[in-house]
């Protein structure tokens, strides 16, 4: 293999799905060529949302289709088609693509597959070798089909010869060219040296291979120095063939970038000598990536979260967050659902006196004439008449830039002191800035790789805006004069420093954090003209040797830098200027990533130097004042400052622009706190039209000391807390409203639980996760009912007897609050969801599965005693092993009530007694069982619950 090869692009063979013929085409046919093109513009044209969740045509939820679509397969796991809507899909375009062979048109075939194909990239077609990687990779069919060929040539070759195959192992290599991480493992990413013939293999994999398939080295490389380190032996090859950074060779890489060991979710460590202890305070959750949180300088204290698909909430003082957005540019912002798709809503700022003006600016990326990537600064307003929502007619386009690549889009705008709007670009994508002699962010007259400063209170001719006059490089004709500074590679997160509240020593200056290639991240300090660096420099170190060693690059050094042991992608954070910790005055807190690390520096006055501040999550002593945790998710995605000057981060555990898994948190010194009453302030009233939605905690603090020791069989009692693996989302029932029924009964709701593993295994069923529903209104909790195919993709759990199964799981099970009298042997009474039923039924009875002619007390449900612990809901608990069986309760058929009620199906006498059904008293051990995930859903992320506003959403 070259890089010639692995560089290789082709178009994919035409495929066809399956047609069926109509008049369709026939009336197609008829159309001009003017009313062709109107109506293909009409069906290509994307539909945009209208509320703040996703919504199909017919406004129904999307849902995960019963079989495989054909044709649009991109949507065959989440989307709004069925197979007949997606045959019918595929018949209308290809009647279209008939109609245009036959009258020589362009089919834009050549278009629609840049679009598609940018990678890594979903193929449009099944690959047939390399399947692994059909769903997001590197490659196309015909890449696929090419590595095969290359594969059985190696394997014919071999079988000739008699030679072991070692088959497995040699395509498991082979197909590493369809990795979404093959510029990782082929070291494509440095411009300067030649791209890898062989993937970067980890050791302990490489050694194996060695041992296995020595043989076949010559097969895939003509390399003379991998050859030969081949021949000598293991030890040698696989120093050749290794990566420097470890997270980057196979296999490592496929847990190394993805949210995997940690289960997306940093905790308390091994406390570090002199570390500085903080907790946090959760302050909002169930967020889709949030990229930014900002006040609006009014004096109301709100402060506005920004999701990276397009959404703006507004979140009040209290807590509360507003039912509306305050904007949705979700139909214009462009990205994807996939990992580290960098695209989408990236930065916001209000104007100095928004209070005034009502003025506000907006950077995201879009895309121009269906291919075209680019960034777009605009302004916009608020609206006349909900000081809580945007006019969303009112945008004034004030700078576009055209996007090379997909990544290092920048995003941060902000205003300075001066009034002026500061934009940071990033140096245009893929690696290494390959883009001109000197590469963009070295070139001045491109506006990529740069801090821009512009005056957006007034216009000059063609510009919406005008060039501040100090801007320092008005005098030198080939450089774009909105320049203020260059040589950033993709800066992410900046802020601006209020100063020390006496002295005000610092206010002004304008921090950032400047993501690194593949060796160093660095933070920054902007000076108005600056050189910082990028591309002759990666940190303190050289990248490109020959511009790092030209005399003339006088670049501004980073005022900290660290290596990618540490972490892999910078956050730019504040400096602390806040009230309530008054220990973090002056330390500029930051973090990273994908490491999930929290830094803090700290600047010694004399010298003017920076050095490193060590941080760490206080222990459960620590943090055990109430509302405080000492645990966060582990990519940390933005910070922020209030209007008060007190920080936050904002982090999901698992950073996908529609896993609704990111919350915001709160840095909290518990070692020293401001006096009591010291950091009030009053909030400017503000009119609120729109329906408010009251904070929900999610996270809550472990115990100091949980127990390691598995428990027993489920007792009617409270459950003592057990150790915990990776978490999940369980579900509990609790009571719901009594049914309609002659004995008032309580019917069982799915409430979100907290998740924890427990290690004894139990026969009792398990009640399986629904399928991911969305809506756009905020709703209770879904009541236990059978699943029945439907359009809308809510599988809710049934209640029937279920096999033994020997999962170790704690399951949900209904068992008598009192023991009955009789001694008829009965069957335990369970909870397990049943099979999909093709009958529609309103809700499950529970009644005996077989009548028992032996008069027995029949089993009623009836509330439990109300606790005194309001946290959780109670969750209804197996009882002690007793030496009766109950009888088996399963569904019933459909009844007319509204809820389902938990019932006897067959009428008893006036006079036997029904053993109560009875909730047990609240746990803090949830089960491993009943996680409400989505479909084939990453690891289950540290939050289980979210707040109100998403339990409508996929959780």
């Amino acid at each position: 293999m070259s890089g010639a090869l692995l560089r290789a692009q082709c178009a994919p063979p035409r495929r066809r799905s399956p047609r069926r013929r109509g008049a369709g085409l026939g009336l197609l046919l008829l159309l001009p060529s003017a009313a062709l093109l109107l109506l293909l513009l009409l069906l290509l044209l994307p539909a945009r949302q209208v509320s703040s969740h996703p919504q199909c045509l017919d406004f129904q939820p999307p849902f995960r289709p019963a079989y495989h679509l054909e044709f649009c397969t991109q949507y065959e796991k989440f989307g709004c088609c069925d197979q007949d809507a997606d045959n019918g899909i595929a018949e209308r375009y290809w009647d279209v693509i008939d109609y245009l062979e036959d009258r020589g048109y362009d089919l834009c075939s050549d278009m629609l597959k840049e679009v598609m194909c940018q990678p890594p990239f979903r193929p449009a077609y099944h690959l047939e070798f390399c399947t692994q990687y059909e769903k997001f990779g590197c490659c196309d069919q015909d890449a696929d089909n090419g590595i095969a060929e290359r594969y059985w040539d190696v394997i014919d070759y071999l079988e000739d010869r008699g030679y072991d195959l070692c088959s497995d192992m040699l395509k498991e290599v082979m197909c590493q060219e369809c990795s979404p991480y093959a510029a990782h493992l082929y070291d494509a990413e440095d411009p300067y040296t030649p791209v890898r013939e062989l993937p970067g293999l980890c050791s302990s994999f490489c050694t194996q291979f060695h041992g296995s398939c020595a043989h076949v080295v010559s097969l895939l490389t003509d390399n003379q120095h991998l050859l030969d380190a081949s021949a000598r032996n293991a030890a040698t090859f696989c120093r050749a063939v290794g990566l420097s950074d470890r997270d980057y060779c196979y296999p490592n890489v496929l847990t190394s970038v993805q949210p995997g060991g940690s289960g997306g979710r940093v905790a308390a460590g091994p406390r570090v000598s002199g570390c500085l202890q903080l907790c946090l305070a959760e302050v909002a959750n169930g967020l889709r990536n949030p990229v930014l949180m900002l006040h609006s300088g009014d004096g109301t204290h709100r402060m506005f979260v920004a999701e990276q698909v397009g959404f703006v909430w507004v979140y009040l003082p209290d807590g509360a967050r507003l039912e509306r957005p305050f904007l949705d540019l979700s139909g214009e912002v462009l990205t994807t659902q996939w990992l580290g798709d960098e695209r989408g809503f990236l930065g916001m700022a209000f104007h100095p006196r928004y209070r005034h003006t009502g003025r506000f600016f907006v950077y995201y990326s879009l895309l121009v004439s269906g291919r075209l990537d680019r960034v777009r600064i605009s302004e916009m307003r608020v609206s006349e008449h909900d000081q809580n929502m945007a006019d969303p007619t009112s945008e004034r386009v004030i700078l576009e830039i055209e996007e090379p690549a997909a990544n290092h889009n920048g995003g941060h705008i902000m205003f300075g002191l001066d009034g002026y709007l500061y934009i940071f670009t990033g140096d245009g994508g893929k690696a290494g800035d390959p883009f001109g002699k000197y590469g963009n962010a070295q070139n001045k007259s491109a506006l990529l790789g740069k801090v821009l400063r512009i005056d957006v209170d007034g216009t000059d001719g063609e510009r919406g805006y005008r060039i501040p006059p100090d801007n320092p490089f008005l005098d030198e004709a080939d450089a774009s004069p909105e320049v203020y500074a260059y040589g950033v590679r993709n800066m992410w997160r900046c802020s601006m420093d209020r100063g020390d509240p006496s002295s005000g020593q610092g206010r002004g200056r304008i921090f950032c954090g400047d993501v690194g290639q593949n060796r160093y991240e660095e933070i920054d300090i902007i000076k108005r003209g600056g050189n910082y660096g990028w591309r002759a420099k990666e940190g303190f170190e050289c990248f490109d040797y020959k511009l790092c060693y030209n005399s003339s690059l006088k670049d501004v050094l980073p005022i900290f830098a660290y290596d990618h042991h540490v972490g892999k992608s910078v956050t730019g954070g504040y400096v602390y200027r806040g009230c309530e910790s008054p220990n973090l005055n002056s330390l500029y807190l930051f973090g990273d990533f994908m490491s999930g690390k929290l830094m803090a520096l700290e600047e010694d006055q004399t010298t003017g130097h920076w050095r490193e501040r060590s941080i760490c999550m206080g222990n459960a002593k620590t943090c055990s004042f109430p509302g405080l945790i000492n645990h966060h998710h582990k990519f940390i995605i933005s910070f922020a400052e209030d209007e008060a000057g007190e920080l936050y981060f904002l982090a999901t555990s698992y950073p996908s622009t529609m896993a609704p898994y990111g919350a915001v948190f709160k840095f909290v010194d518990p070692s020293r706190r401001a006096p009591p009453g010291k950091c009030k302030h009053k909030p400017v009233p503000v009119k609120v039209n729109s329906k408010k939605f009251p904070f929900v905690p999610v996270e809550v603090l472990p115990p100091a000391k949980p127990t390691s020791t598995p428990t027993k069989s489920p007792a009617p009692s409270p459950a003592q807390p057990t150790s915990t693996s990776t978490p999940n989302k369980s579900l509990v029932l609790s009571p719901a409203e009594p049914t309609s029924t002659s004995t008032p009964t309580m019917s069982p709701v799915l409430t979100p639980a907290e998740p924890t593993f427990t290690s004894t295994p139990t026969k009792s069923p398990v009640l399986t996760p629904a399928e991911p529903t969305f809506t756009s209104t905020p709703t209770k909790s879904p009541v236990l009912s059978p699943a029945e195919p439907t359009s809308t993709p809510t599988k809710s759990p049934v209640l029937s007897p279920a096999e033994p199964t020997s999962t170790p799981t704690k399951s949900p099970v209904l068992s008598p609050a009192e023991p009955t009298s009789t001694n008829t042997p009965t069957k335990s009474l369970v909870l397990s969801p049943a099979e999909p039923s093709s009958t529609p039924t309103k809700s499950p009875a529970l009644r005996p599965a077989e009548p028992n002619s032996t008069p027995t007390k029949s089993l009623a449900l009836s509330p439990a005693v109300p606790t005194s612990t309001p946290a959780k809901s109670p969750a209804l608990r197996p009882a002690e092993p007793t030496s009766t069986k109950s009888p088996v309760l399963s569904p019933a058929e459909p009844t007319p009530t509204k809820s389902p009620a938990l019932r006897p199906a067959e009428p008893t006498s006036p006079s036997t007694k029904s053993p109560v059904l009875n909730p047990a008293e609240p746990t803090s051990t949830p089960t491993k069982s009943s996680a409400l995930r989505p479909a084939e859903a990453p690891p289950s992320p540290s939050s289980t619950t979210v707040d109100m506003w998403t339990a409508s959403l996929d959780n």
